[in-house]
């Protein structure tokens, strides 16, 4: 599933991405009936300590996210994204752009966020 995750997010990231961007936030959605999507966006501020700036959004990729289906809890769900945004920070060839930002986090969408980079 990452080699799909790792295009998706290339395709994502050699978009313009705003120059107003700080930092990104990648939302994880539970779609119902075993089936999660994961979307992209980029905001306008960065604070690590209040997750509301993840509410800043100057860009996304909500029109096209990232979906599968797998039966699995919150938590699975939760730790597979994970790993596969830490696998792309680490060699995603467009990583850079996220690692030139103020700030990466994840969350489910309306959960905590946790950071990722900073």
């Amino acid at each position: 599933m990452y080699e799909t995750f790792e295009k998706w997010l290339n395709d994502t990231l050699s978009q313009s991405i705003p120059a107003e961007v700080k930092a990104f936030c990648f939302n994880i959605y539970d779609d119902g009936d075993n089936t999660w999507s994961v979307e992209l966006v980029g905001c306008s501020s960065f604070d690590e300590n209040d997750a509301d700036w993840a509410c800043d959004e100057v860009f996304d990729n909500r029109d096209e996210p990232f979906a599968w289906e797998e039966e699995a809890d919150y938590d699975h769900i939760f730790a597979g994204v994970k790993v596969m945004i830490l696998q792309y920070l680490q060699d995603g060839a467009e990583a850079d752009v996220l690692k030139d930002s103020q700030g990466v986090a994840m969350g489910f969408v309306d959960g905590d966020l946790e950071l990722l980079l900073k």
